[in-house]
């Protein structure tokens, strides 16, 4: 009876989890680029007391065992990166990415971080910056006198300067793309740094080898749908509820038990 006890309580670890993990996708609705996590559960070791295909008799086998459960544990956290809705903006630095691939962002390290946030800006150098001021890899720079920035879907950067009429090319937005992009690591600020297990970036310009084309005036919206995350939500509240609920249970019969002993 005491097993019941502590496989609950791991039930109701895992649900904890989860309403952890749906409430940090809840928060970044709003978030450009964010993709939803979602988190991976398994049972836990089995306690074996009769093994199915054990003879019963001289000529049989009982067809079914006796296992026990021991609960439940969280493996692993994994990010969805389904695409998100695109949103018109009108800001001829914002990019978005339709298909797969990230953007390459300079870190202050001098390490290459992954986005796939577009909301870019210009510093006071003139390159295409995130809004914490990192910029893209390869560095773009729009001179001073840039009336109008033009990105193709291929990631071509042109600008028309001064009276100009006819764009002048500055370079080439790159996108990179991972045979396993769930094994990307998370830092915050909109980046994801890769592992072993995301394998290495391979980099192209868009459009190219199965890369996604890039949409300027978009900005690819999170791909969490609140309508999902509350239903999911509720399901992991009433799961936390029925587990307690065996917790209890589980108290009142020992209560019972130890009454029949006094």
């Amino acid at each position: 009876m005491m097993r019941s006890l502590f496989v609950s309580a791991t039930g109701m670890g895992a649900q904890q989890r989860n309403i952890d993990n749906l409430a940090n996708n809840l928060a970044n609705v709003s978030t450009v680029g964010y993709k939803k996590g979602r988190n991976n559960f398994q049972d836990l070791l089995y306690q074996i007391d009769r093994a199915a295909g054990s003879p019963s008799s001289q000529n049989t086998t009982v067809p079914v065992g006796i296992h026990n459960g021991h609960g439940v544990k969280h493996v692993s956290t994994e990010k969805i990166f389904t695409q998100g809705d695109m949103k018109n903006t009108g800001n001829e630095l914002d990019v978005a990415i339709e298909g797969k691939g990230f953007f390459q962002i300079l870190q202050p390290n001098g390490a290459i971080a992954y986005s796939r946030a577009g909301n870019f800006q210009r510093d006071q150098d003139g390159r295409m910056v995130t809004p914490d001021g990192f910029p893209l890899e390869p560095e773009m720079v729009i001179p001073q006198d840039t009336r109008q920035v033009q990105i193709g879907l291929d990631g071509t950067v042109s600008v028309l300067v001064g009276e100009d009429p006819l764009p002048t090319p500055i370079g080439t937005i790159q996108v990179a793309r991972f045979s396993n992009p769930a094994g990307l690591v998370p830092i915050g600020k909109n980046l994801y740094t890769p592992t072993a297990a995301s394998g290495n970036p391979m980099v192209e310009n868009p459009g190219v080898n199965g890369m996604g084309q890039l949409n300027q005036y978009f900005l690819e919206l999170s791909n969490v749908s609140v309508v999902d995350e509350m239903i999911n939500m509720i399901i992991a509240q009433r799961a936390y509820e029925v587990n307690s609920k065996a917790i209890q249970t589980s108290d009142d019969m020992l209560q019972t038990a130890n009454q029949i002993i006094r």
